[in-house]
Order: C-alpha cells, then structure tokens, then sequence
C-alpha cells in the first residue's frame, strides 16, 4: 500500500512536476503531515511560497505554444526526479526505504507523463476540440489527486503505522 501511494503521487509529477511537492509543502505548513529533521523545511511559509510560485508558473507555461513535449528527455528526466523527491519526503511518514521511495516515485512519474501525454492528446482529438480545456482539466485532475494521494498518506501514517507526531496536526 504504502509503495502504491508514492507511485501514484509519482504519477501526479508526471502530469505536473511540481503540483505534488507543492500540495506536500501546503500539507507540511497547514500541519496535515509532520516531518522531522531535514524534511522540515517543506513546512516553511517561504519554501510553499516558493515552490506555489514554482508550481503556477507550471501550470501557466503548459499552455504556452512553445512548450516542449512532457516527452522530451529534460522534461522526463525533471518529473523523475521530482517525484524521486516527493517519494524521498514521504518515505519517512510511511515507513519506507528512501531509496525505494524515490524509485517508485520516479518510475510512478515515467507512467503518469506517458498516460498523462496519451489521455490528453487522444482525448483532444477525439473531441475535437482546443487542447486548453482538456490542458485545464489535466490540470485540476493533477491537483485533485496530489491532494487525495498526500491525505491517503497522512491518514495511513497515523492509522495503520501508529507514527508518533508524524500525521494530522491540531
């Protein structure tokens, strides 16, 4: 279960890179999940100013005519990586070797940018319609997701692991 969930949140990077890291970072902040040691700089208002603005600027840009394709080589290669990263951040909530974690969460976010590429641009084109609706709605699946994903982990932290202070907040 608990490598599932950081292959799903991989997967929302592959959709959008840096929508997981920021809803981890509002969650960190709005104390939903509690991390200890390094791991608590995701609970600093300037880190989830920061990666917020990071994020939007994503999202904006997706719509952007120039941008290249999710299935580039850079671009693959920044969605692993922020996936590895997310899976490195929730490894220590769910229990989880850290470098398992950030295996899955890359290899989740290499499933999410292919099925996220197929969906979108069969979907435009079985529509037949602009690919900015269908860019919005990926784009609040990405969040939507993020958020369920992220909750699923801080509830199974503290009910089925028994985490101390490692969980829901006040």
């Amino acid at each position: 279960m608990n490598l599932l969930l950081v292959a799903l949140l991989g997967g929302c990077s592959g959709l959008r890179t840096f929508t997981p890291l920021a809803v981890l970072c509002w969650f960190a902040w709005r104390n939903v999940i509690h991390f200890s040691g390094w791991r608590n700089f995701t609970a600093s208002l300037i880190t989830v100013i920061i990666v917020t603005v990071i994020a939007l600027g994503e999202l904006i840009n997706d719509k952007l005519p120039k941008t290249p394709s999710r299935l580039i080589p850079p671009q693959q290669i920044a969605r692993m990586t922020a996936a590895g990263f997310v899976g490195l951040l929730v490894a220590q909530p769910l229990l989880l070797s850290p470098i398992l974690a950030i295996v899955t969460g890359a290899i989740g976010a290499v499933v999410g940018t292919y099925t996220g590429w197929f969906v979108r641009s069969r979907t435009v084109a079985a529509l037949k319609c602009p690919d900015l609706p269908i860019a919005l709605l990926e784009d609040a699946v990405a969040i939507g997701l993020s958020i369920t994903f992220l909750h699923l982990i801080a509830v199974h932290s503290v009910l089925f692991l028994g985490n101390q202070g490692i969980g829901f907040g006040k």
